[in-house]
């Protein structure tokens, strides 16, 4: 199985499949420092990540926000002194779908490159 690292997002529309119970058992390995969360009914992707400072967590955020433009699919950023709390899930189907698992795998990468 390729790493969700190295995979790319997919178009999304409201028909999109949400992943499964078994896609998330095989998927979440891969980000284990992320909770699944429920949000106004839909679950969510979550993880606060933590900083020495405010600008180091501004840093973290414009490069999560880089790899979204790029990839096409947008996180909730909420951005703090010294810490950043991402969330993703896909509007389009009010769900998770596989790209909230790529783009999770991509900010841990951006945070293991920042620290």
């Amino acid at each position: 199985m390729e790493a969700l690292v190295q995979q790319k997002c997919t178009a999304c529309h409201k028909d999109a499949p949400r992943v499964t119970d078994a896609e998330i058992a095989e998927l979440k390995p891969q980000i284990p420092d992320w909770n699944i969360i429920e949000v106004d009914g839909e679950p969510r992707l979550e993880r606060t990540y933590k900083f020495p400072d405010f600008q180091s967590a501004l840093d973290f955020t414009n490069r999560v926000g880089a790899a979204a433009e790029e990839e096409g699919h947008h996180p909730a950023l909420l951005t703090e002194w010294g810490k950043v709390k991402v969330s993703w899930w896909t509007h389009a189907i009010s769900g998770l779908h596989r790209n909230d698992f790529i783009m999770a795998a991509k900010t841990d990468q951006i945070a293991t490159k920042a620290s």
